[in-house]
């Protein structure tokens, strides 16, 4: 079998597997490869890159966190994070489970709305919101949206722009394409084992 990779921008409110419960939309709604299973996860309640594979040694490179493969969100948070609460995110903080790994955190204009597609986040986020791009190399359970929280600054969107060198680039949500060679050299090169 022929090794491929796909790069797939989940919608939100996507379960990141192939099957669900009753009704419940899945990436099998969007992707008809066969073989190929998600390197790693998102939320059902975040959106953005996903790499699936049929490669095991690729999935396991992409998703276990002892290769320390950055991946960079954009996070539409609640307020203002100030210089303390990004220099508590880029030094690591401590979660419940423990402390994190140092990040790169910054403030960032807003998303250009190509790359965001509307989503109505409900009345009880009409407050301030401000818009953060932070890297992590870490892969805890919703550990982006438990840091912002752990600075006082809850996480409203959550976006996964970048896995290693592979971007979202032109894709929309729902949509997905192959990488090519040179990407998954890539992938295999920006890791740090």
């Amino acid at each position: 079998m022929r090794k491929i990779a796909i790069a797939f921008y989940k919608p939100y409110d996507v379960l990141c597997q192939f099957t669900g419960p009753g009704d419940v939309s899945t990436i099998a709604d969007h992707i008809s490869v066969p073989e190929v299973y998600p390197c790693g996860r998102l939320d059902k309640d975040s959106e953005g890159l996903l790499i699936l594979s049929n490669d095991g040694s690729l999935q396991a490179r992409i998703s276990h966190p002892r290769f320390h493969l950055p991946k960079t969100y954009l996070v539409m948070v609640e307020g203002t994070p100030d210089r303390y609460d990004l220099d508590r995110l880029n030094q690591g903080l401590r979660l419940s489970d423990g402390p994190t790994a140092p990040a790169v955190a910054k403030i960032i204009e807003p998303p250009p709305q190509s790359l965001l597609p509307g989503r109505d986040l409900g009345p009880e986020f009409k407050r301030p919101t401000s818009w953060i791009e932070l890297t992590i190399r870490e892969g805890r359970n919703r550990q982006v949206r438990r840091m912002t929280a752990a600075v006082g600054h809850p996480t409203l969107r959550l976006i996964r722009a970048r896995i290693g060198p592979v971007t979202l680039g032109e894709l929309r949500p729902g949509e997905f394409r192959e990488l090519g060679t040179e990407e998954i050299r890539q992938i295999y090169h920006a890791i740090r084992a």
